[in-house]
């Protein structure tokens, strides 16, 4: 921080003023919306209190000393719990008004392991008196662990059914595993050591030492085979096909949630930097984007031409994925790197006048997606007190 110029310091601040302003604007009676009220955001369903997008938020008013943000945090969690499925899974969104709850194509394994954090986050550090949810954190455990392997002790899902919910990632995949140990380390649960152990073994097939289950070797060798170490963690690995494509996001919450150890961790860090992943803006989510010529392109990636090469989940710079990524660096003790790249965190969701936009193209910069996204700024803040206070940031 002491290196940073005094216009820096004054946008930081400023955008931490506009990022609570933000997030109350988009509040409702029931919770937070995951933007700003638009036609657009209106049609595509963004003014629906989402599990993860909510979960998020939640950690950044919860302790934010702004008394609607701070009860806020409680009644986006009450909101999702009301909708929760009789086996035990949140919802990806619910409408506001209470008319419907929605699951996804194939379910939506990620809203209930980011509402399992928040739960833990807002009853570490709300001021609001949030007790409750005791038996809806019963059932949304009881719904993972059904989905959990019984020797890989990782959870195993569908393709296309977590926040990267257009790319072909099945079988274990990366992102949705680093948030289930998290899950796991919160909650105190069972076998966490035998998660964080085929965690490892699993989506980092290039080291040297070898798992004892024998499958684990099998799917190593088959994970290996005719790949070069990419020096960051795989994004999936499924029976007979894995991703190599370089998952931002994925490594930077096995960094977050101390899966990696610190030589891992510094491999990680020097793979993004090497690839100007947050450059000019944090961060672009895929360093090696999917062709329609590679043989893990779907069909359904080409939807709306959303998530076609360098845009979306494919490629695209996502800044509420820069406020993790700034959250790792604190967490590593790489202050020096991480408030300048905190400063153009601000600067991003200064773009078009403070207007905190979902996501850029990859190479041409152009804003796309929704205005006023709540989780740019609830990270944002998130990054921010990571840095100040020495916190862990979620």
């Amino acid at each position: 921080m002491k290196n940073l110029d005094a216009p820096t310091l004054a946008l930081i601040d400023t955008c931490s003023r506009a990022s609570l302003a933000l997030l109350e604007r988009n509040l409702t009676p029931h919770g937070i919306l995951a933007a700003s009220r638009t036609e657009a955001a209106e049609a595509r369903r963004y003014t629906r209190i989402f599990g993860r997008d909510a979960a998020i938020c939640v950690m950044a008013m919860c302790g934010s000393g702004v008394p609607a943000l701070e009860q806020a945090a409680v009644t986006s969690l009450d909101a999702l719990a009301a909708h929760q499925a009789a086996n035990g899974q949140i919802p990806k969104y619910v409408d506001p008004d209470g008319r419907d709850a929605d699951f996804w194509y194939l379910g939506c394994i990620d809203a209930t392991l980011w509402w399992l954090i928040a739960v833990d986050h807002v009853r570490r550090h709300g001021g609001v008196g949030a007790s409750h949810w005791g038996r809806e954190v019963e059932r949304a455990l009881g719904w993972l662990l059904a989905q959990e392997h019984q020797h890989f002790r990782l959870l195993q899902q569908n393709e296309a059914s977590d926040w990267a919910d257009i790319m072909p990632r099945s079988g274990y995949v990366l992102y949705s595993n680093a948030l289930w140990y998290e899950v796991k380390r919160r909650y105190a649960l069972e076998h966490a050591e035998a998660t964080q152990h085929h965690f490892n073994h699993l989506f980092n097939p290039f080291q040297r030492d070898l798992p004892e289950y024998h499958r684990a070797r099998l799917l190593r060798h088959y994970a290996r085979r005719g790949r070069r170490d990419p020096a960051l963690y795989l994004s999936f690995v499924n029976l007979s096909f894995v991703g190599d494509e370089g998952d931002v996001f994925g490594n930077v919450l096995a960094i977050q949630s101390g899966l990696a150890d610190s030589a891992m961790a510094q491999r990680i860090v020097n793979t993004l930097t090497e690839a100007r992943a947050g450059d000019p803006y944090p961060v672009r989510v895929v360093l090696r984007p999917l062709s329609r010529q590679h043989a893990l392109w779907r069909p359904y990636m080409a939807r709306h031409q959303q998530n076609v090469i360098h845009q979306y989940h494919n490629g695209g710079i996502w800044p509420f994925v820069g406020g993790f990524w700034v959250m790792a660096l604190a967490k590593l003790g790489l202050h020096a790197r991480a408030w300048p790249e905190l400063a153009r965190l601000a600067h991003v969701n200064q773009l078009n006048d403070w207007r905190f936009t979902e996501w850029f193209h990859g190479r041409t910069l152009a804003p796309m997606g929704m205005a006023g996204q709540s989780w740019n700024a609830a990270t944002f803040l998130l990054a921010r007190r990571a840095l100040l206070d020495g916190a862990a940031g979620w």
